[in-house]
């Protein structure tokens, strides 16, 4: 069976990824044993990117969270935690 996003065939989990985000992972994460200059290369142009397409962060933000929900949504199940006796949360501007 072959997946196409967008008319781009998908082969692998990386692909769907970056077809996604419309960027390779490795801009993002790095590739290990990168130099400096290849570090503060990827950056400047992952800084370029954002500066293009400012909702990025909340599209990435949007399409991890349904994909939680798709495949794990037992990450989602959160149980608030019971605070210590005699502890309050402390007031705006209050000393610890």
């Amino acid at each position: 069976m072959r997946t196409f996003v967008a008319g781009h065939e998908a082969l692998t989990v990386n692909d769907f990824v970056e077809l996604a985000l419309g960027t390779p992972v490795e801009l993002w994460l790095g590739v290990e044993g990168e130099t400096d200059e290849e570090r503060a290369a990827r950056l400047d142009a992952a800084r370029d990117i954002l500066a293009d397409n400012p909702e990025l962060p909340d599209d990435v933000s949007r399409i991890a969270a349904e994909a939680i929900e798709a495949y794990a949504p037992e990450l989602f199940n959160v149980i608030p935690l019971a605070r210590p006796a005699g502890r309050r949360p402390l007031r705006k501007g209050a000393a610890a």
